[in-house]
């Protein structure tokens, strides 16, 4: 994953613990991609968060399936 596909995308290791976070606000990208996964609309994460943009949350989405691309993930299998 390259820094520059992902301008909205910052990791500080002195904010957040180093998480993944919308342009360096204390939002991070798993706490939106999280409000997506329980159904919030776009209106209504960006109501929650007003610093937020719907760019940002297209690009969390990008970042998170980039994230899942990059390693695997152990799942359990079915019997």
């Amino acid at each position: 994953m390259r820094p520059l596909d992902f301008q909205r995308i910052t990791v500080r290791p002195d904010q957040m613990g180093g998480a993944p976070c919308i342009r360096g606000l204390r939002i991070p990208v798993a706490t939106v991609v999280g409000m997506v996964a329980d159904g919030m609309t776009t209106e209504e994460i960006l109501a929650a968060f007003p610093d937020l943009e719907p760019n940002d949350i297209r690009d969390a989405l990008r970042y998170a399936a980039e994230a899942v691309r990059e390693r695997e993930l152990p799942l359990l299998t079915s019997p």
